[in-house]
């Protein structure tokens, strides 16, 4: 009695292809925003290497706590869209619109604080206007205010999505995506201006 060789095949399970996350235009726009940022974190460096004294007197008198504050305020909310968007990814939308929320409501607050901090700085005569320092922290600071509000219409974006409850494919996908990898920028951004402008000598 001759014995049969029984091979069995195992099924090759073809795995997604790495992809950016959002769309590919949305890249060209971060990294153009960043480009930005860049330049005129090289114009501050030249302009405090032209008048270091002041630069570093000026910094020296600035109230740490509202910064610190805000720092661990973003890095708080981006940890909540991660969140967020993992449970988009994962069909709890209930999840998901709770962590989109608390992140936005996270801008709202550095918005505030971020505003507390400007009137503070204008009423004890440390405006813009005062010396290149001040003017350059209100330009860099101001211009990611500016950010951070736009981060704040796009996460509402994305809660109002995923409020309804529906599975995200294709565009709807790249779209969280987006939204989300956006808001990192503005945390991404603040990581390199608060040392830059508060802490470094």
């Amino acid at each position: 009695m001759s014995g049969t060789n029984t091979v069995v095949e195992t099924p090759v399970v073809a795995s997604e292809p790495k992809r950016l996350p959002g769309e590919p235009g949305l890249w060209v726009f971060l990294f153009g925003d960043m480009v930005v940022f860049g330049i005129f974190f090289v114009y501050f460096l030249v302009e405090r290497g032209k008048a270091p004294e002041v630069f570093e007197s000026s910094r020296e008198g600035l109230d740490l706590t509202i910064g610190l504050t805000n720092t661990m305020i973003l890095l708080t909310s981006s940890l909540l869209v991660v969140i967020g968007l993992q449970g988009v990814r994962t069909g709890r939308f209930t999840n998901a619109s709770k962590m989109f929320a608390l992140a936005m409501g996270c801008g709202v607050l550095f918005a505030i604080f971020k505003a507390i901090e400007y009137t503070h700085m204008v009423t004890s005569d440390h405006g813009p206007g005062v010396n290149p320092y001040y003017q350059w922290f209100f330009i860099l600071t101001g211009t990611h205010l500016f950010h951070v509000f736009i981060g704040i219409g796009a996460l509402s974006l994305v809660l109002k999505r995923a409020r309804r409850k529906v599975e995200p494919t294709g565009s709807d996908r790249m779209f969280y995506e987006g939204c989300t990898c956006y808001w990192h920028l503005v945390d991404l951004l603040w990581m390199v201006l608060f040392p830059l402008v508060y802490l470094v000598a």
